[in-house]
């Protein structure tokens, strides 16, 4: 953080920085926050559907939008659009992105506990893929597949990578709750007992070692010991997970998303992987995260002994990561974007909770007040997919732009809508 000016290169591709005001996709986000209200979720479009042809390009087909990063209809469309696969973990995910009319067979399912329910959907519906996650889940598979109600599986492994990244996003070590281990001999014993079962193909392996990582040894790490472990299968795929981090604050730097191809690449050729086999990936917060902003409004300027306190209209419901990782973002004044921020302050939410934290030192133009409407930049992933409604807030509307116009894919919620499961 600091006091100069915040940086374009945090804000999505078509932003626009004038004296009073900022636009995304042409439109102005002063008169977003009047039309919509805050807080609001501010997609740009353009920067979307670039980064989803980056990634289309950059891996073979079957790589996937890793949809937990931000999903609702119009994102698993644009995706689709894009030509990329959409991967879900959970019934509900399944349910939305079939909904918005992407076709089953764009469709990879994960998971490390999928209910009877949610498999025999996965299979009647017939995904692209299914990633096999648990013993028992092998079990439910065998009674649902027929020789008539076919699969098409990957097995999830985890290689014994541990990423530099936050332990609760770590998820390639040994300690995990996902996939089987290889060192343990439980991935080989998974793709015996898969590869055996009547209607399934089994295609390869996937391996997801974790969340934010900037750097890329620990892809290429894994990549190694996926191949070792199954270049005498004749399998036809290789996923890599996603991952890939992006930059939230100013000294942060991070891979393109053909950067981070590249490299995977290279390594595939260096551990000699067979050029017929698919290289697959599964980015998500890369796709999203650059492309959204958060609008809040300032109710509340609180000094204090220690700091000053600037409440505004949202907080840990509509971004959590601060509060769960400790996650760093910057702040600005749409009314003044251009100009120094020496202003420093303590951005937090309406929440009943000390804890309710946006950012710990926010650098902020000294005009910026009550009333004032400012900006979280790279808010794209994991805001709206992680609200929720503590304190009974309701979660935000999120509104795509482009080419001068604002669509709301997402309507705000109401107090009725909070009302309407009471039994």
């Amino acid at each position: 953080m600091s006091a100069e000016p915040i940086l374009a290169s945090l804000m999505p591709d078509t932003a626009t920085l004038h004296g009073d005001d900022v636009t995304i996709g042409g439109v102005s986000l002063r008169d977003l926050a009047a039309t919509y209200g805050t807080p609001l979720f501010v997609y740009d479009e353009s920067t979307l559907r670039s980064r989803c042809r980056e990634a289309a390009s950059a891996f073979d087909d079957g790589v996937a939008f890793a949809s937990k990063s931000f999903l609702c209809g119009a994102m698993a469309r644009l995706a689709f659009e894009e030509g990329l696969c959409i991967d879900v973990a959970t019934g509900g995910e399944l349910d939305i992105v079939l909904r918005s009319g992407v076709p089953a067979s764009r469709i990879i399912v994960h998971g490390n506990n999928k209910s009877h329910d949610e498999l025999e959907r996965a299979v009647a519906v017939g995904v692209h893929r299914l990633v096999v996650d648990s013993f028992d889940e092998i079990e439910r598979i065998r009674s649902l597949v027929t020789p008539s109600a076919t699969l098409d599986c990957l097995i999830r492994v985890t290689p014994g990578v541990e990423a530099h990244t936050h332990e609760f996003v770590r998820t390639g070590q040994e300690d995990t709750k996902f996939g089987f281990s290889v060192m343990t001999g439980d991935a080989r014993k998974a793709i015996s007992l898969v590869s055996e079962i009547p209607g399934v193909t089994l295609h390869g392996v996937h391996a997801h070692i974790g969340s934010q990582i900037f750097e890329v040894d620990g892809y290429l790490e894994t990549m190694k010991i996926l191949w070792d472990f199954t270049k005498d299968d004749g399998f036809d795929e290789l996923c890599i997970g996603g991952g890939l981090g992006v930059a939230y604050v100013a000294d942060e730097r991070a891979p393109s998303i053909s950067q981070w191809a590249a490299a995977l690449r290279r390594a595939a050729e260096e551990v000699g992987l067979d050029a017929r086999i698919r290289l697959l990936a599964e980015p998500g917060r890369a796709i999203v995260a650059q492309a959204g902003m958060t609008l809040y409004r300032v109710g509340a300027v609180k000094p204090v002994t220690q700091r000053t306190y600037m409440a505004v209209d949202g907080g840990m419901s509509d971004n959590p990561r601060p509060v769960l990782y400790g996650s760093g973002y910057e702040a600005f004044d749409v009314d003044h974007p251009l100009a120094p921020r020496p202003q420093e302050v303590r951005l937090v939410g309406k929440h009943c909770e000390s804890g309710d934290v946006l950012i710990d030192e926010a650098w902020l133009p000294s005009e910026t007040g009550v009333g004032s409407v400012i900006a979280t930049p790279v808010t794209g992933a994991y805001g709206y997919s992680m609200a929720s409604n503590y304190n009974r807030v309701p979660r935000p509307a999120v509104v795509f732009v482009g080419d001068g116009k604002a669509r709301e894919v997402l309507r705000r919620e109401t107090f009725d809508d909070l009302a309407c499961l009471e039994a």
